[in-house]
This record gives structure tokens, sequence and C-alpha cells, in this order.
């Protein structure tokens, strides 16, 4: 435990570290290492986001798979991120460096997608897809028109879950000589520099903060009518969902944990 005379002097160093210029520019700089952070994090969400939501939508379009949505959500819960990590940088064709942990970042934000997509558009209101075949929608009109409009809530949910996680989880890259805001945790480790730890630590913490807060923001904007009822045929309303869990009770990822 920190004594607050102790807490005092971090703060004051913490905060000269941050004020002193050269902190700022050249390949070792705080824009320079947050960029390589938002890369990472932003390659290792598109990876993710192409391999999972296009099986997610299918399968829960065509309401089948409920064990593997399931099973993928169990083993992503279980999986840790580090041995991931580790493991791919001792493969051979791999290495070390950023590949290694997009790897792991990848496994890492695969399940969240996966699992509220899935279930999202899953858990759409049976009457909701009778009623709209019966206006003449085809298979893929019913997805793209009914089912993931309805499903969207859960799937951004799903991507605000994974973002923050990933972004938090690429502080690890360093540790596989991989760049990122996780090199001043690491490289202050190793010089026995605590202040650059720390203020690592609070760089890691507050781009976390500012991705939640702005995911959140960016999911009200998107689903402005959440809870809607949705108009069918004849004026009758039906809500646009049976409820948040599958056949299975596999649940969804909350974005707030």
């Amino acid at each position: 435990m920190v004594a607050p005379a102790d807490a005092h002097v971090i703060a004051l160093d913490v905060a000269h570290w941050f004020a002193t210029a050269s902190h700022w520019s050249g390949p070792d700089g705080i824009p320079a290492r947050l960029g390589e952070h938002l890369v990472l994090s932003a390659e290792a969400m598109g990876v993710a986001g192409v391999l999972a939501l296009p099986l997610a939508l299918t399968l829960g379009h065509l309401q089948r798979a409920e064990v593997l949505a399931g099973s993928v959500s169990n083993v992503g819960r279980a999986m840790p991120s580090f041995a991931i990590l580790v493991l791919a940088a001792q493969f051979r064709p791999i290495g070390l460096g950023d590949t290694a942990a997009l790897v792991a970042l990848v496994a890492l934000a695969i399940p969240p997608l996966v699992t509220n997509t899935y279930v999202g558009v899953r858990s759409v209101d049976p009457e909701v897809r009778e009623a709209a075949v019966a206006m003449g929608l085809s298979g893929w009109q019913l997805l793209w028109q009914v089912e993931l409009p309805l499903a969207l809530p859960l799937m951004l949910a799903g991507i605000r879950t994974s973002t923050v996680q990933v972004i938090a989880t690429t502080t690890l890259a360093a540790e596989v000589s991989a760049g990122g805001l996780g090199r001043y945790i690491v490289d202050g480790i190793a010089e026995s520099d605590y202040t650059k730890v720390w203020a690592g630590a609070i760089l890691v913490a507050v781009l976390a903060l500012v991705a939640e807060v702005v995911l959140g923001r960016v999911q009200a904007l998107a689903v402005p009518g959440r809870g809607q009822a949705l108009a069918l045929p004849g004026g009758g309303d039906r809500p646009g969902g049976s409820g948040p869990t599958s056949a299975t009770g596999t649940e969804p990822v909350p974005a707030d944990r």
C-alpha cells in the first residue's frame, strides 16, 4: 500500500514526466506510442470483425449452431490472452512483434462479437419474422432489413466490449517486442524507472476510459429507438425481440463490465 507521502511524491514525479518535452516527440514519444497502440488495436478489431460478424449474422439468421455460439463465448471467457501471446511468439512463422500481438488480440475480440451478434439476431421475435416474410421479403432481405436493425443494440454492445478489452490488452504487446503504450510499462520495469511505469499505466487507463465513453455515446446515437415496438401489417405492434438469450441460454456480453 502506498503511503500518502509516497503518493504525493509519485504524483509530482509523474506530473513532471508528462511535462517533459522530450516525452512528446520522437519514436518513443507519447504521440508515437499512442499511434502504435491505436493502429494495433484497430487492426485486431478489423480482423476480428471480418471473421466474426458475417458468421454470427448468418448462423443467427439460420437459427442454427446455438452450441457453437455458446462454446465460443465460454472459451473466450476462459482463454488467457497472455498465454496466446506467448504461444504465438514461439511459433516460428509468427515470432516476436506486432503479428504475435495481433493473433492474441483477435482471439480476445472474437467471442463478444460472435456471442452478441448471434444472440441479437437469434432473439428477434418469430412473429416479426413471419410478418416480414408475409410481406414478401426474401431471406437476405429479412436479415438486412429486419433482423440486423433489431439486433444492432446487442451488436454494438459486443463491439464496445471487444474494443475496450483489446485496447487494454494491447498493453501486453510490449512483452513480445511490439509497440504501443505498454512499452512505457515494460521498459520502465526493465530500467527500474517506476515513474515511467506509472505514466504508462495512466495513459492506458485513460485511453480505455475514453474509448468506453466514446463508444457508449456512439451506441446511444446509433440506436435512438431501442426498446420501441416494430409496426407490423394490420396495425399491430410487436416487440422487436423475445429476449437477450438464445435457446441454449447463451448470454450476450454486456458493454458495462
